[in-house]
């Protein structure tokens, strides 16, 4: 009888061992498992991350892609870099070491993405000056041709001379969508929906003749949909009416003048893809006018 009690006795103390072991294990089972589906979440999240940065990357160069003139295949290889990386990581497995990888690929391109951006802006200033010497050339095909003109008239009535001579006159009038950086630098576009303003810039030209003194010309920018931008306000010469965009006022000191002026977007709305119309008007006589496109 004694024999029996002690053998129920141990086959007790041998249960609770066991169900003590059997609990501890599945504390640390449970919670090793909740360990791995928290680091798990957190791998998913930074992958998140990394693909959410080289998405925004690819289309920074993207922009800068379809804001050149030219062809620039080192940005194009550089974008083709950045989309096989995002296809490697969308079927890569959630470890750290990969992760980290990713990251160190991903940091090289950022580094590299800053030079060749730096040095596309450098080429687009490069291609502004060259344009802006080509009106200077025009400028100087003007003053002759004015020059010219002035002694053909001679020979006509002097009072109809000195009228049309002493008109001002401009050239190299062209017109651009521009992007402005928060520290005022702009940078030219074609892109109707990345322009904050448009551009308008022309030259007087230097005339001996024309009193000197503040002026005012009437510059008027007709959208694709023919609506006339700014501030579309009217002014009236005898039985004609004028819709101007703006009014450029300067002083006049009879030799070349530069200018250029600004209109920005609408509050509610972006620029209008298309063709645009610029016009310079000297009271109700059009003395100016070109054309551009906004893509």
């Amino acid at each position: 009888m004694e024999g029996t009690q002690k053998s129920s006795t141990g086959l007790k103390v041998g249960l609770g061992i066991l169900l003590v072991l059997f609990l501890v294990t599945a504390f640390y089972t449970s919670k090793l498992y909740s360990e791995k589906q928290e680091n798990e979440k957190t791998l998913m999240n930074e992958k998140k991350q990394v693909m959410n940065d080289l998405s925004n990357m690819a289309k920074d160069y993207d922009e800068a892609i379809a804001e050149s003139e030219l062809k620039n295949q080192d940005l194009i290889a550089a974008r083709e870099r950045i989309q096989g990386l995002m296809d490697s990581l969308k079927i890569s497995q959630n470890s750290v070491g990969s992760l980290w990888n990713y990251k160190k690929k991903y940091l090289a391109l950022q580094e590299e993405m800053d030079v060749l951006l730096t040095e596309n802006d450098r080429l687009k200033g490069e291609n502004q000056y060259l344009a802006s010497s080509l009106d200077s050339t025009q400028v100087q095909l003007a003053e002759r041709t004015m020059f010219t003109d002035s002694l053909l008239v001679q020979n006509t009535q002097l009072a109809t001379v000195v009228e049309d001579a002493a008109a001002l006159q401009t050239v190299g009038l062209v017109g651009m969508g521009v992007i402005e950086r928060n520290s005022g630098k702009q940078i030219p576009t074609e892109r109707a929906r990345r322009s904050d303003k448009i551009k308008v810039c022309f030259t007087v030209a230097k005339n001996m003749l024309a009193e000197a003194g503040d002026k005012e010309l009437y510059v008027q920018v007709i959208d694709p949909k023919n609506n006339v931008l700014g501030s579309n306000e009217q002014i009236e010469f005898e039985d004609e009416v004028l819709n101007y965009s703006l009014i450029s006022r300067f002083n006049y000191e009879n030799r070349n003048l530069n200018i250029c002026e600004y209109i920005n977007e609408l509050q509610d709305s972006k620029f209008e893809e298309g063709r645009y119309k610029i016009n310079v008007f000297s009271d109700k006589a059009l003395i100016s006018s070109s054309e551009f496109t906004l893509k």
